[in-house]
């Protein structure tokens, strides 16, 4: 009876274990598929086809494979990314792209250096243009001074010429200094008018490209 028993708990205790062992088995057989099924696929070969159609395989990526563009295979020699061929036309063009992008970006960060934002640039493109507006109505003012100077002293030359008499050496030199004038005063109006113009423009580029670089940073 207790031989039996003893029988019973030993059968028992081996169907327990034989049980675990192969849940063991079947758990390490999953993890071991689903580990196998993420691991990415790695390259191992290279192929590329020749002018003639020749198929080439290599285990490292050469200048020739490069030219023609080439397929990156696993150790199945299965597709796993195709290279298209080199275009040195195309990489001019990206070339010359990607150094516009950085000459703007050089740009982009030279203007936040200098202004912050756009509201601080508009401050100080008003301040600019008030200054350029004060000099240029200073210089419209000595303008019309000197056009009232030039018809006074022509009215002087006239009546000297009205009386048959010579114009006097003094005369003819204000005469002469007043034209100078009048033509340097008229190229500092032009001159500021120029760079009144020319700072709304510029400005303007600047609070525009200051304002699209601040609402991209919301975004």
């Amino acid at each position: 009876m207790t031989g039996s028993f003893k029988n019973g708990l030993n059968v028992s205790h081996y169907i327990t274990n034989t049980r675990n062992c192969i849940c063991t088995l079947v758990l390490f057989l999953f993890c071991h598929s689903t580990f196998a099924a993420n691991e990415q696929p790695r390259a191992v070969w290279y192929r590329y086809y020749d002018r003639n159609g020749v198929a080439n395989v290599s285990t490292s990526v050469t200048p020739e494979h490069i030219r023609h563009g080439y397929d990156a295979l696993d150790r199945n020699m299965q597709v796993i990314k195709r290279n298209q061929a080199y275009n040195s036309t195309v990489d001019i063009q990206q070339s010359a792209r990607r150094e516009s992008l950085a000459r703007q970006r050089e740009q982009d960060l030279k203007l936040k250096r200098a202004y912050g934002s756009a509201q601080i640039a508009a401050g100080k493109r008003d301040q600019i243009l008030a200054n350029l507006k004060k000099q240029l109505n200073y210089q419209q003012d000595q303008l019309q001074q000197l056009q009232k100077d030039k018809i006074a002293f022509k009215r002087q030359e006239m009546e000297f010429h009205r009386k048959g008499e010579s114009i006097p050496p003094a005369l003819r030199k204000n005469l002469e200094n007043n034209m100078n004038n009048i033509d340097n005063v008229k190229r500092v109006v032009e001159s500021l008018r120029n760079s009144y113009h020319k700072t709304e423009t510029d400005y303007a580029a600047i609070i525009s490209r200051l304002n699209l670089l601040e609402k991209n940073k919301v975004k």
